[in-house]
Protein backbone atom coordinates (compact mmCIF):
# COMPACT_ATOMS: atom_id res chain seq x y z
CA UNK A 1 0.00 0.00 0.00
CA UNK A 2 1.26 2.95 -1.06
CA UNK A 3 2.18 5.73 2.16
CA UNK A 4 0.99 8.82 -0.34
CA UNK A 5 -1.12 11.13 1.03
CA UNK A 6 -4.46 11.76 -0.60
CA UNK A 7 -3.89 15.33 -1.83
CA UNK A 8 -7.47 16.37 -1.13
CA UNK A 9 -6.87 15.63 2.53
CA UNK A 10 -3.27 16.39 2.54
CA UNK A 11 -3.63 20.02 4.16
CA UNK A 12 -6.55 21.74 5.15
CA UNK A 13 -6.68 25.07 2.50
CA UNK A 14 -8.41 28.14 4.54
CA UNK A 15 -10.63 30.02 2.18
CA UNK A 16 -9.96 32.65 0.12
CA UNK A 17 -11.37 36.44 0.68
CA UNK A 18 -13.43 35.70 -2.42
CA UNK A 19 -15.08 32.51 -0.78
CA UNK A 20 -15.67 34.50 2.40
CA UNK A 21 -17.35 37.57 0.73
CA UNK A 22 -19.61 35.18 -1.01
CA UNK A 23 -20.16 33.02 2.63
CA UNK A 24 -21.05 35.99 4.52
CA UNK A 25 -23.55 37.26 2.08
CA UNK A 26 -25.46 34.27 1.50
CA UNK A 27 -25.33 33.27 5.29
CA UNK A 28 -26.76 36.60 5.81
CA UNK A 29 -29.19 36.39 3.52
CA UNK A 30 -30.44 33.15 4.45
CA UNK A 31 -31.24 34.14 8.22
CA UNK A 32 -32.83 37.42 6.98
CA UNK A 33 -35.25 35.31 5.25
CA UNK A 34 -35.64 32.80 7.96
CA UNK A 35 -36.54 36.05 10.37
CA UNK A 36 -38.66 37.68 7.66
CA UNK A 37 -41.07 34.43 8.22
CA UNK A 38 -41.05 34.07 11.53
CA UNK A 39 -41.62 38.03 11.74
CA UNK A 40 -44.45 37.57 9.34
CA UNK A 41 -45.89 35.27 11.76
CA UNK A 42 -45.23 37.03 14.73
CA UNK A 43 -43.00 34.46 17.08
CA UNK A 44 -39.70 34.64 18.81
CA UNK A 45 -37.06 32.50 17.77
CA UNK A 46 -33.06 31.88 19.26
CA UNK A 47 -30.46 34.02 19.52
CA UNK A 48 -30.00 37.78 19.32
CA UNK A 49 -32.70 37.55 15.85
CA UNK A 50 -35.09 36.50 18.14
CA UNK A 51 -34.50 39.20 20.44
CA UNK A 52 -34.58 41.68 17.74
CA UNK A 53 -37.99 39.99 17.01
CA UNK A 54 -39.00 40.57 20.53
CA UNK A 55 -38.38 44.49 20.41
CA UNK A 56 -40.08 44.79 17.21
CA UNK A 57 -43.41 43.70 18.77
CA UNK A 58 -42.30 45.45 22.12
CA UNK A 59 -41.00 48.95 20.83
CA UNK A 60 -41.33 51.05 17.86
CA UNK A 61 -38.76 49.84 15.96
CA UNK A 62 -37.85 47.39 12.99
CA UNK A 63 -35.89 44.01 13.18
CA UNK A 64 -32.79 45.11 11.61
CA UNK A 65 -32.47 48.34 13.32
CA UNK A 66 -32.95 46.13 16.69
CA UNK A 67 -30.53 43.50 15.10
CA UNK A 68 -27.31 46.19 15.00
CA UNK A 69 -28.26 48.07 17.83
CA UNK A 70 -28.70 44.61 20.17
CA UNK A 71 -24.92 43.40 19.18
CA UNK A 72 -23.37 46.06 19.14
CA UNK A 73 -22.09 45.07 22.63
CA UNK A 74 -20.64 41.68 21.79
CA UNK A 75 -18.41 42.95 19.12
CA UNK A 76 -16.28 44.03 22.06
CA UNK A 77 -16.37 40.54 22.89
CA UNK A 78 -15.63 39.55 19.63
CA UNK A 79 -12.60 42.00 19.13
CA UNK A 80 -10.26 40.63 22.99
CA UNK A 81 -11.76 37.15 22.97
CA UNK A 82 -11.44 36.00 19.53
CA UNK A 83 -9.29 38.20 17.49
CA UNK A 84 -9.35 40.73 15.01
CA UNK A 85 -10.03 38.89 11.73
CA UNK A 86 -13.11 37.33 13.77
CA UNK A 87 -14.68 40.85 15.21
CA UNK A 88 -14.19 42.15 11.56
CA UNK A 89 -15.96 39.39 10.20
CA UNK A 90 -18.59 39.52 12.88
CA UNK A 91 -18.94 43.14 12.18
CA UNK A 92 -19.69 42.37 8.39
CA UNK A 93 -22.42 39.36 9.27
CA UNK A 94 -24.11 41.30 11.52
CA UNK A 95 -24.01 44.31 9.15
CA UNK A 96 -25.18 42.19 6.62
CA UNK A 97 -27.97 40.37 8.08
CA UNK A 98 -29.38 44.00 9.22
CA UNK A 99 -29.06 45.40 5.63
CA UNK A 100 -30.95 42.08 3.90
CA UNK A 101 -33.46 42.87 6.76
CA UNK A 102 -34.09 46.21 5.69
CA UNK A 103 -34.54 44.63 1.96
CA UNK A 104 -36.32 41.95 2.93
CA UNK A 105 -38.78 44.30 4.66
CA UNK A 106 -39.51 46.69 1.36
CA UNK A 107 -39.56 43.83 -1.10
CA UNK A 108 -41.30 40.59 0.48
CA UNK A 109 -45.03 41.59 1.48
CA UNK A 110 -46.32 38.16 3.42
CA UNK A 111 -49.92 38.23 3.78
CA UNK A 112 -50.41 35.34 5.87
CA UNK A 113 -47.91 32.01 7.09
CA UNK A 114 -48.94 29.76 9.26
CA UNK A 115 -46.56 29.80 12.34
CA UNK A 116 -46.03 26.51 12.35
CA UNK A 117 -44.63 26.35 8.48
CA UNK A 118 -42.73 30.03 9.32
CA UNK A 119 -41.20 27.97 12.84
CA UNK A 120 -39.75 25.08 10.98
CA UNK A 121 -39.01 26.90 7.43
CA UNK A 122 -37.48 30.08 8.93
CA UNK A 123 -35.77 28.27 11.83
CA UNK A 124 -34.05 26.02 9.49
CA UNK A 125 -33.40 28.48 7.03
CA UNK A 126 -31.51 30.97 9.49
CA UNK A 127 -29.81 28.03 11.39
CA UNK A 128 -28.68 27.16 7.42
CA UNK A 129 -27.23 30.40 7.61
CA UNK A 130 -25.53 30.99 10.28
CA UNK A 131 -23.74 27.60 9.83
CA UNK A 132 -22.74 29.59 6.81
CA UNK A 133 -21.17 32.23 8.31
CA UNK A 134 -19.87 30.32 11.34
CA UNK A 135 -17.80 28.28 8.42
CA UNK A 136 -16.13 31.61 7.41
CA UNK A 137 -15.61 32.40 11.40
CA UNK A 138 -18.33 34.97 11.66
CA UNK A 139 -20.01 35.35 14.86
CA UNK A 140 -23.53 36.96 13.29
CA UNK A 141 -24.92 38.02 16.99
CA UNK A 142 -24.35 38.12 20.49
CA UNK A 143 -25.64 34.86 21.65
CA UNK A 144 -23.28 32.95 18.60
CA UNK A 145 -20.20 34.87 19.69
CA UNK A 146 -20.96 33.45 23.57
CA UNK A 147 -21.28 30.48 22.28
CA UNK A 148 -18.17 29.93 19.78
CA UNK A 149 -16.06 31.89 22.53
CA UNK A 150 -17.22 29.14 25.06
CA UNK A 151 -16.64 26.25 22.84
CA UNK A 152 -12.79 27.94 22.27
CA UNK A 153 -12.67 28.28 25.79
CA UNK A 154 -14.64 25.07 27.12
CA UNK A 155 -14.72 22.94 24.65
CA UNK A 156 -18.48 23.30 24.91
CA UNK A 157 -21.10 22.44 21.96
CA UNK A 158 -22.37 25.71 20.26
CA UNK A 159 -25.26 24.26 19.29
CA UNK A 160 -26.37 23.44 23.01
CA UNK A 161 -25.15 26.47 24.57
CA UNK A 162 -26.77 27.98 21.76
CA UNK A 163 -30.11 26.25 22.88
CA UNK A 164 -29.97 26.86 26.50
CA UNK A 165 -29.34 30.79 26.07
CA UNK A 166 -32.09 30.78 23.29
CA UNK A 167 -34.06 28.84 26.09
CA UNK A 168 -33.79 31.83 28.27
CA UNK A 169 -35.04 34.28 25.21
CA UNK A 170 -37.61 32.16 25.08
CA UNK A 171 -38.97 32.47 28.64
CA UNK A 172 -38.55 36.18 28.39
CA UNK A 173 -40.97 36.19 25.50
CA UNK A 174 -43.78 34.04 26.71
CA UNK A 175 -45.05 37.44 28.71
CA UNK A 176 -45.13 39.76 25.46
CA UNK A 177 -46.57 36.93 23.04
CA UNK A 178 -49.73 35.35 22.61
CA UNK A 179 -49.34 32.07 24.50
CA UNK A 180 -50.44 29.96 21.54
CA UNK A 181 -47.73 31.39 19.50
CA UNK A 182 -44.98 30.34 21.99
CA UNK A 183 -45.27 26.70 21.28
CA UNK A 184 -43.90 27.42 17.41
CA UNK A 185 -41.66 29.79 18.54
CA UNK A 186 -40.08 26.53 20.84
CA UNK A 187 -40.15 24.87 17.49
CA UNK A 188 -38.21 27.51 15.69
CA UNK A 189 -35.39 27.37 18.39
CA UNK A 190 -35.41 23.82 17.65
CA UNK A 191 -35.01 24.36 14.21
CA UNK A 192 -31.81 26.79 14.11
CA UNK A 193 -29.77 24.46 17.11
CA UNK A 194 -30.67 21.21 15.19
CA UNK A 195 -28.94 23.03 12.11
CA UNK A 196 -26.13 23.57 14.63
CA UNK A 197 -25.99 20.49 16.59
CA UNK A 198 -25.98 18.50 13.60
CA UNK A 199 -23.53 20.56 11.35
CA UNK A 200 -21.46 22.56 13.10
CA UNK A 201 -18.65 19.60 14.24
CA UNK A 202 -15.57 21.70 14.15
CA UNK A 203 -12.61 18.69 12.87
CA UNK A 204 -14.60 17.00 10.70
CA UNK A 205 -14.38 19.69 7.74
CA UNK A 206 -10.76 20.42 6.58
CA UNK A 207 -12.35 23.81 4.84
CA UNK A 208 -11.34 25.89 7.41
Amino acid sequence: MSDEVTPAFAEARPHSLAEDIYGLATGSLLMAIGLTLMKASGIVTAGMGGVALLASYLLPVTVDVAFWLLNMPFFVLAWSALGRAYFLKSVAAVALVSLWLAVTRVCLNIDEIEPAFAAIAGGTAAGAGILAMLRHKAGVGGVTILSMWLQRKKGWSVGWMSFALDAAIILAAVVAIPSELAIFSVMSVAAVSGILIAYHKPGRYTGY
